[in-house]
């Protein structure tokens, strides 16, 4: 018997859930209230499309910032070398980038939605776009037997359906039609949203000297991310100073991590030399001081440093930098080096959901079955990718996490009608 699947959100999840109920010979329709499908994904990976990581299955979830123990079924079930088959097999050619982070051959984010486009349409997948869900349509028989019957539409109509997927997002970059429309429907019918918040996502900070460099990116640096005594974060990598602070790979991995913390004062303290014990440094200065001995500070650690940051670093170890390097003591050799390997950087926020890549918080995962992406209050209704409150760093797992939810959630609806 052909039933009826409604999946809500023609992202990543949404296009992934719809062909697998699809695939199992049911009427599918997915609606979508921006004029395109995959308005997201088209965007990911600077437009190039980093759709998953090709790491071993295990770190997938060591990446997984929220909620990683909830992801085990589905990513088991759809891990990323199964989502690299599947795309192959679907007609895009795939390559293996620094970190091992993978993409399309073409460079070209549009070839992924594409060939899910096509075979949507291969499917007979009904595509409705600009259409856009305001509630569901449940029958309560009791307060314990919820099910959902249908979706109603902008203007009044309803859709009928024997199960749904919802997979409309979070709130981050809201310009490609993620306003947070799950949230306010879920909620409104008893389930619980953890509070969104943006990740990977750039910091403002106090010092203005940042707008100096805008620009600069320093590669091979570490960060240490505090607050107060706490560490939050420590990782190895690049960073780009910005007009409003800081921001690059660094950065964006870092502000993953601030939860609990996203409304306290933070420090991120930047090793400009991590590959240079201090003695090491010390040594090294020494060298370069002799060689420049009759120069001023502010000209003699142009071997060292990015001559835009030179005057920055030199200002936060206090010393003159007029002063001529052959008449520096120890002592301020030493405030030079704690300068460069560990300049402060006062964190007052981050940048809005307007450039964040992902958001963090959602549908509460204790309220959704891990195996099947089902909901534990109403019976019927499937709940899929950004919406919920499971987020992971860059580099190709927060696509992951919609591809696996996504596909657990139409492999499940389409099996449950199956058996019915």
């Amino acid at each position: 018997m052909k039933h009826t699947i409604i999946v809500i959100g023609g992202g990543a999840a949404g296009m992934i859930a719809a062909i697998e109920a699809a695939r199992q010979k049911h009427s599918v329709i997915l609606i979508e209230k921006n004029e395109k499908l995959g308005k997201k994904v088209y965007i990911t990976g600077k437009g190039r499309c980093n759709l998953t990581n090709a790491c071993e299955v295990e770190e997938v979830f060591a990446n997984i910032v929220s909620n990683p123990k909830f992801m085990y079924s589905s990513i088991y079930g759809f891990d990323n070398h199964q989502t690299m088959e599947y795309f192959e097999r679907l007609g895009v050619p795939l390559k293996v980038e620094r970190g091992n982070r993978v993409f399309p051959v073409s460079d070209h984010s549009s070839d992924v939605i594409k060939v899910l486009q096509q075979e949507l349409r291969r499917l007979q997948v009904q595509v409705h776009l600009h259409t856009e869900v305001t509630d569901l349509v449940l029958d309560r028989t009791s307060e314990e037997h919820i099910f959902v019957k249908g979706v109603c539409l902008k203007g009044g109509k309803t859709i009928s359906c024997d199960r749904l997927i919802l997979a409309t997002g979070g709130c981050s970059y809201p310009a490609t039609g993620s306003t947070g429309d799950g949230y306010r429907i879920l909620s409104r019918h008893g389930h619980s949203i953890r509070e969104c918040q943006p990740s990977l996502v750039p910091f403002t900070t106090e010092e203005a000297w940042c707008k100096d460099v805008m620009g600069l990116t320093l590669k091979n640096v570490r960060v240490t991310l505090k607050c107060g005594k706490k560490e939050v974060y420590e990782g190895f990598g690049e960073l780009l100073f910005t007009h409003f602070g800081l921001s690059g790979p660094l950065v964006l991995s870092a502000s993953a991590y601030i939860g609990k913390y996203y409304r306290e004062p933070m420090e991120l303290i930047l090793d400009l030399k991590p590959a240079l014990s201090e003695e090491q440094l010390d040594q090294r200065l020494q060298k370069d001081f002799i060689r420049y001995q009759n120069r001023q500070l502010i000209h003699a650690l142009d071997d060292l440093l990015p001559k835009k940051l030179i005057p920055h670093v030199v200002r936060a170890s206090g010393i003159p930098e007029e002063k001529r390097v052959n008449g520096i003591t120890r002592q301020e050799r030493k405030c030079l080096i704690d300068a460069l390997k560990a300049l402060t950087f006062h964190v007052t926020g981050t940048r809005g959901f307007e450039e964040a890549i992902i958001t963090r918080g959602g549908v509460a995962v204790k309220e959704i079955d891990p195996h099947t992406m089902e909901s534990k209050l109403i019976s019927g209704l499937y709940v899929a990718g950004e919406v919920l409150d499971v987020d992971a760093v860059t580099g190709g797992f927060n696509l992951q996490i919609a591809w696996s939810t996504g596909y657990a959630a139409g492999q499940a609806a389409g099996a449950f009608l199956e058996d019915a």
